[in-house]
């Protein structure tokens, strides 16, 4: 799957689940590495029963949810899961208010 300068919703085993374009997926001895553009933390979500879901469908309620800032560019490291977003997700993700404190 060609992944590369497509959104997806990217699952890190530590690190949380973020939204964003894939600008590079690398295999490193500390395993999957990506860097992403226009990215945004994935804290948490309501409206999907799972990242899949949210992936494909996006969320019924916004307004519940707690998507991060925008940031331009960054890597996320322990990469596990890579899904494509559809067009219907990225609407409704990209929808989202900006979660601040």
């Amino acid at each position: 799957m060609d992944i590369k300068n497509k959104k997806c919703v990217i699952r890190c085993a530590e690190a949380g689940v973020f939204y964003g374009t894939v600008v590079e997926k690398e295999n490193t001895p500390s395993g999957v590495e990506c860097t992403i553009k226009d990215c945004r933390r994935i804290w948490y979500w309501e409206g999907a029963a799972s990242l899949s879901q949210l992936a494909l469908e996006g969320v019924s309620k916004p307004k519940e949810c707690k998507f991060s800032v925008t940031v331009p560019e960054m890597v996320v490291m322990g990469v596990i899961e890579i899904i494509p977003a559809s067009e219907q997700a990225v609407k409704s993700i990209e929808s989202v208010p900006v979660w601040r404190v």
